[in-house]
């Protein structure tokens, strides 16, 4: 069976979690969290940037930022994972969940305009797939109505909007080291923080709620109990075993662009509209994060699944529409969003990793050619 996902390993994860195990400092904050800090500050030019214990950490890091009021409104894609809307309800905030677009699950632009109200706040964008949103359009929005926008850039390390790098756009940013991620530490996340505003208490609240950076820093004497927080910073064991993926992070996305582009040309003659391609707009790029295919419906979609298994391919489907969930279908009302229940219904996500052979890639371009010619 050719699974789904497997992690990327480069060989000197160990050395470096050894290094750990015999230094002065495991709890976090040490060696490899600046390492690792710097890389993405200097690399991408993010103003700055902090290591979490997952991206969710990073996302409720954001939401404790906005500084939201029961009664304040965040404006969420459906089609995304909860933690992008359970972080802004954890601080009291109403999700205002919006449609896709018919052309990629990214927030539908021209419907975000009408969900805002005198209660809106924050925009919380998604980028699908590591596929930059239209953020200029966004950025406008944002400035007309005085709103904060924050990045759930999970999918999303070197991949660009408009030669900017995704998550340095927004006035906050989210990412994701998952083990299904680019880029991993088992679990693990980052915040980035490019407006000025947001800099000082980031780091309070990333310390549990008092400014111990800044007494580590030598800033202050001694250090107390500031602000909210939590115990957001990830272990040095997470942050050395991030560093040896970084070392490798332009090997490991050419290997995955690669791969992204072998499935894309092998699938490119489908002679049935019963199976479409991603669509990746002139100012996104693709850092090969996913590859994805849309069916004209879910009986078709279980059965491509179906048939890919039995000649031993793992597939799988992604997010269930948030604003149907059984949490939330309440709270949301009777608001359709068919762009989003479309892509719950009929997206399906290819084996995609570094390890991922040609031998195996021309082997799922085969049967998914067959399967498609036998079914129309």
């Amino acid at each position: 069976m050719i699974p789904f996902n497997k992690p990327y390993f480069s060989g000197n994860e160990l050395k470096y979690i050894e290094r750990v195990c015999h230094s002065t400092t495991m709890s976090g904050n040490g060696e490899f969290t600046k390492k690792c800090q710097a890389f993405f500050e200097q690399k991408y030019g993010f103003n700055k940037c902090l290591l979490t214990t997952s991206g969710t950490d990073a996302l409720e890091m954001c939401a404790m930022l906005c500084e939201l009021n029961p009664g304040d409104e965040v404006i969420v894609p459906s089609y995304t994972f909860v933690s992008t809307a359970l972080a802004f309800l954890r601080e009291g905030a109403k999700v205002v969940f919006a449609d896709s677009s018919c052309e990629s699950p990214n927030m539908e632009i021209a419907q975000i305009e009408p969900l805002i109200t005198k209660k809106t706040k924050v925009i919380a964008v998604v980028h699908y797939a590591g596929v930059a949103c239209d953020m200029d359009a966004i950025m406008d929005l944002a400035k007309k109505y005085h709103l904060i926008v924050v990045e759930d850039a999970a999918h999303s390390i070197d991949s660009f909007y408009k030669g900017r790098p995704l998550g340095s756009i927004g006035h906050l940013a989210a990412f994701s080291f998952h083990e299904t991620k680019n880029i991993s530490s088992g679990e693990g996340g980052m915040l980035v923080v490019n407006d000025e505003r947001y800099i000082h208490r980031s780091e309070i609240i990333w310390e549990k709620g008092t400014n111990r950076a800044e007494f580590y820093r030598g800033m202050v004497n001694k250090y107390g109990w500031c602000d909210m927080g939590s115990s957001f910073l990830p272990s040095e064991f997470n942050a050395a075993y991030l560093w040896a993926q970084l070392e490798k992070l332009d090997d490991i996305q050419g290997r995955r662009k690669y791969i992204w582009n072998r499935y894309y040309d092998g699938l490119r003659n489908l002679r049935y509209s019963s199976v479409k391609q991603a669509c990746i707009p002139d100012y996104a790029t693709n850092n090969g994060h996913m590859f994805y295919l849309i069916c004209t419906s879910n009986d078709y979609r279980t059965k491509l699944m179906k048939y890919l298994k039995d000649h031993d391919v793992q597939t799988v489907f992604h997010y269930l529409p948030l604003h149907s969930s059984k949490y939330y279908a309440k709270k949301h009302g009777d608001r359709q969003l068919p762009n989003c229940d479309m892509y719950a219904d009929c997206l399906v996500r290819l084996p995609l990793y570094y390890e991922l052979e040609n031998i195996e890639i021309d082997h799922i371009v085969k049967y998914i050619m067959k399967f498609v010619e036998k079914n129309g």
